[in-house]
C-alpha cells in the first residue's frame, strides 16, 4: 500500500503543471475516485484543512491524504510522491534555464500555459463552492476584497473565518436543539 501511495503521487508530481492548485482534482480523481481510498466529504475536508496549514497546498493535501490512508508512513511515502518529480525538476531547470530562457519558444511556451494554469486553479476552487451555503458566496466576496485591495493579512481573514465558522455551526446547534 506504502508503495501504491507513493507512485500515485509520484505521477501527480511528474505529470501535473501549473503548481499546487492545478494539482488538486488529479488528486482527487486519483484518491477518491479511481483508487477509492477516501471518501468524498473526506477529502473536502483534507483540502480545506491542506488550505488552511502553512506550506505548498499539494504537498498538505498529499500529507493529509497519505496519513488518512496509512497514517506517518503514508503521509511519508505521499510527500516523498509529491516532492521527488518538482524537485527534480526544478533541479534540471535551474542548471539549464540560464541558456535557454531568452529563447522565442520557451517565451512562447509560458505565455501559452498561463490562461491553462488559471483555469487549474478556478476548477477545484468552482467546485469546493458547491456545496457552500448562499451566505458564503457573499464571505468570499468579501475576502477576496480584503485581500487584494485593501492588502488585509490572509492569516488574519483564515483565522476569522473559523472562529465565524464555529459561530454560524453553533447557532445552528442551538436552534436545532430548540
Amino acid at each position: 500500500m506504502l508503495l501504491r501511495l507513493l507512485v500515485s503521487f509520484l505521477k501527480i508530481g511528474a505529470f501535473t503543471f501549473g503548481g499546487g492548485y492545478a494539482m488538486i482534482p488529479i488528486i482527487e480523481r486519483e484518491v477518491v475516485d479511481r483508487r477509492g481510498w477516501i471518501e468524498k466529504q473526506d477529502f473536502l475536508d483534507l483540502l480545506t484543512l491542506a488550505q488552511s496549514a502553512p506550506g505548498p497546498i499539494a504537498l498538505n493535501t498529499a500529507v493529509f491524504v497519505g496519513y488518512k490512508v496509512r497514517k506517518v508512513g503514508g503521509a511519508l511515502a505521499a510527500m516523498l510522491g509529491i516532492v521527488i518529480p518538482s524537485f527534480t525538476i526544478i533541479l534540471l531547470i535551474a542548471l539549464l534555464f540560464a541558456d535557454i530562457r531568452h529563447n522565442p519558444w520557451v517565451e512562447a511556451a509560458f505565455r501559452g500555459m498561463r490562461p491553462a494554469v488559471v483555469a487549474l486553479i478556478v476548477a477545484p476552487v468552482l467546485k469546493l463552492s458547491q456545496r457552500m451555503h448562499r451566505a458564503m458566496y457573499l464571505v468570499i466576496v468579501a475576502t477576496a476584497f480584503a485581500i487584494h485591495w485593501l492588502g488585509w493579512s490572509p492569516v488574519y481573514i483564515l483565522l476569522a473565518a473559523a472562529l465565524g465558522g464555529v459561530a454560524w455551526e453553533l447557532s445552528h446547534l442551538k436552534k436545532l436543539k430548540r
